[in-house]
């Protein structure tokens, strides 16, 4: 793709890159990465469970459109999700494999597939995207997660989290409140999404419109 992955984008300084993403940049392709998701949950036949969703899965086109990539270890289940019941998924999880980081917790407990793994695996590659911490950062120690990190800064202490260059960029004197309102959205988005229980995670439906909304409230006072 014209412009690489969005993991050659989210730590410019590692692979020397200087253009940093902006707000509006980064919420665009997050909503195409939840849109994506949600049709292949609930629109596609069979439904498509990946897997393996990170920032190097995530292609992006010349005009920043981003796509999912990469479908080699994913999932197909014959019929189309309950999303009443976001723990429906594959029979057997032999051979289930992901990205340390990003897989959901209970793969690694010998839990099946299902659409909330990659749940799980979007709502850790938000809180990558809008804080500018990797989930393998050093810093993540002695119990410490990206989704611990952004829970505790809901909702005052939002600006502690999020990426300081993002922030440099984007706040204004007479849209300040706004965007930290939308900013602390889609930090709750990340954080609803990357539960540790697969039942309390928000589905990616919900997820999309969430983006949706909060994308119309930034292009409102651009």
């Amino acid at each position: 793709m014209p412009r690489y992955s969005l993991d050659r984008w989210l730590h410019p300084r590692s692979n020397g890159q200087t253009h940093k993403l902006s707000l509006a940049e980064l919420l665009n392709i997050a909503t195409d990465v939840a849109d994506a998701l949600d049709y292949l949950h609930n629109s596609s036949w069979p439904t498509v469970i990946h897997c393996d969703l990170k920032p190097s899965n995530i292609l992006l086109g010349s005009d920043w459109t981003a796509y999912v990539a990469e479908f080699g270890l994913a999932k197909l289940v014959g019929e189309p999700m309950d999303q009443s019941n976001l723990n429906i998924g594959t029979e057997s999880t032999i051979g289930i494999r992901g990205t340390i980081g990003y897989v959901a917790p209970e793969y690694g407990a010998g839990g099946q597939a299902s659409v909330a793994g990659d749940a799980y695996s979007f709502g850790v590659t938000l809180l990558e995207m809008f804080t500018g911490k990797a989930p393998t950062d050093d810093m993540f120690t002695d119990g410490l997660t990206l989704h611990l990190l952004a829970e505790a800064g809901l909702p005052d202490k939002i600006l502690e989290i999020i990426d300081p260059e993002l922030l440099l960029d984007e706040l204004h004197d007479d849209d300040s409140g706004i965007l930290i309102n939308c900013l602390t959205s889609i930090i709750e988005v990340g954080v609803s999404c990357s539960k540790d229980s697969p039942s309390e995670r928000m589905n990616m439906k919900h997820a999309a419109a969430k983006l949706h909304k909060i994308r119309e409230e930034i292009e409102g006072i651009s």
